[in-house]
């Protein structure tokens, strides 16, 4: 019986741990499909070397994390790159967009403890030297969250204080332009998700609201 349980233990882990997994390896996200494509969704985390077969008039909008680069392919074989798509057989039109920094997350950020509380002083107008460093900054101000399963969301402004906010999140992205009210320009947050945190900052001149996925993206 014993045996039983661990083996039913590790096969749970690993199909939790399966979302995570491609999340982390992915090099690009749906943003759009306008026609159903067998094996691929709004909002799926695509690997390097996965093949998509469009229908002629099929169309897709990818965003490549790595390269801030936004494609919009119409028919053909899609190839998935590292920072852009090789098509045979259609018509791909890129967009490189001004990301303020890579949306990747660097490994020192990825999945530390959110137990720590950093605060900026009373009146002192300036962020404290301990207020963790950002990994990626976002050019609007309703972030957009990858989740991995439902759970809950919560989101913490280091910089000053603020009511902590806290989401249910479900599907595969939250996005907080349509489920809560956007953050404030010039912040930098904590969110923390299924024991997982990231540090994020919006972009002092960020634009109000929701935006393209890229410039919104935050990972855990």
């Amino acid at each position: 019986m014993g045996i039983r349980l661990v083996l039913v233990a590790l096969i749970g882990g690993l199909i939790m741990a399966g979302p995570a997994l491609a999340q982390q390896k992915a090099a690009a996200v749906v943003e759009d499909l306008s026609a159903p494509v067998a094996g691929i969704e709004v909002f799926d985390f695509l690997e390097p070397g996965r093949v998509i077969t469009l229908p002629a008039n099929g169309r897709i909008t990818l965003g490549y994390m790595q390269s801030c680069l936004r494609e919009t392919i119409t028919g053909g074989t899609v190839t998935i790159g590292a920072q852009s798509s090789a098509v045979s057989g259609g018509k791909i039109q890129q967009e490189q967009l001004k990301c303020a920094a890579n949306l990747a997350l660097g490994g020192s950020q990825a999945g530390k403890s959110g137990a720590m509380v950093f605060r900026r002083g009373p009146g002192t107008g300036k962020t404290p030297a301990n207020v963790p460093e950002p990994s990626v900054t976002l050019l609007y101000t309703a972030p957009v969250f990858a989740v991995e399963q439902p759970g809950e969301l919560t989101i913490e402004r280091l910089d000053q204080p603020e009511t902590v906010l806290v989401y249910k999140a479900g599907g595969k992205l939250f996005d907080l332009a349509k489920a809560g009210k956007p953050l404030y320009a010039g912040g930098i947050y904590r969110a923390v998700l299924h024991g997982k945190t990231t540090i994020f900052r919006i972009d002092p001149g960020a634009a109000d609201g929701g935006g393209p996925l890229l410039l919104r993206l935050v990972r855990f």
